[in-house]
């Protein structure tokens, strides 16, 4: 069942929520709901790896988010469920008017069920004033992969991220117990984004995070050896640190496709390995 709420538009600003409840049904994973108010909204799934895995793509049909901004997302997997979840396009986050602008993602997995959390790459416009606050729980054999890749100011302009704040704050649980908890802070200065213990001057960063259980250590070393070709600058970092239930890279560069071409071959390295799967590639992120 999709429902569509009418949209919620206050003082300007959108007040957006996204609630998808997926599951199995005889081997054949469903979006089974979909309540969304403007300017969210899911496409229809597709199944371009079979019956058993679902892909579903989120509009902001608004183009970017704005100061005042309220947006609200809800994902549930029932058991064994298998979803696939990105974006049909990068999010924009603009130059604030004063007010903050947030996104609060609750994310629900259950027994057997695996979600692979994909959206393109946010971009954070000098001025802009943002909050992001995802939680995540997991059951017992509950799998997460996920990521976040942000790039700060439309650096193709030379516009840096000098004004504004930033906040990404992420959690992990499983079963009551934390697995994993991420909080980022960056004020909008020059002197933060060129300090080595923030930006270091590079306007893009990443973040990939494996969840739900334990990951052999050629499985870690393979990761790390898809860096040791990288030609560029030695500013660019590049790390990938063990967790107890999974493991986590990093990335600080200047290059988007850099880092999601990295974040894409560990994902890929992943499906195949842990889950069983092809590299099947979003048809999304091919337009």
């Amino acid at each position: 069942m999709v429902q569509n709420i009418s949209a919620t538009l206050t003082s300007n600003s959108w007040h957006g929520k996204l609630d998808l409840l997926y599951a199995n049904r005889q081997g054949t994973t469903q979006l089974i709901q979909a309540h969304h108010t403007a300017p969210l909204k899911v496409q229809r799934p597709f199944y371009p790896e079979g019956k058993a895995v679902c892909h579903s793509v989120i509009l902001h049909t608004a183009g970017g988010v704005v100061g005042g901004d309220k947006l609200s997302c809800k994902f549930q997997l029932h058991p064994e469920s298998q979803v696939l979840i990105t974006t049909a396009a990068a999010g924009k986050i603009y130059r604030s008017n004063g007010r903050q602008a947030t996104q609060n993602i609750d994310i629900e997995v259950s027994t057997g069920a695996t979600l692979e959390w994909l959206p393109q790459e946010t971009i954070i416009f000098d001025g802009a004033i943002y909050r992001q606050d995802t939680r995540i729980d997991l059951a017992e054999n509950a799998t997460l992969i996920g990521w976040e890749i942000t790039r700060f100011g439309r650096s193709a302009r030379g516009e840096k991220f000098l004004q504004g704040n930033w906040k990404s704050n992420t959690e992990v649980w499983q079963q009551g117990k934390p697995l994993w908890v991420d909080r980022q802070w960056l004020p909008g200065s020059e002197e933060v984004f060129h300090s080595p213990h923030a930006l270091n001057g590079q306007p893009v960063v990443g973040t990939l995070v494996f969840v739900g259980q334990a990951v052999p250590p050629e499985i870690i070393e393979k990761a790390r050896s898809y860096t040791q070709h990288s030609t560029l600058s030695t500013q660019h970092s590049f790390g990938v640190t063990r967790l107890e239930h999974g493991f986590l890279c990093r990335y600080r560069g200047s290059s988007t496709s850099e880092v999601r071409n990295w974040f894409t071959a560990v994902w890929q390295l992943l499906r195949q390995s842990l889950l069983g799967r092809s590299d099947c590639i979003p048809r999304v992120w091919q337009i």
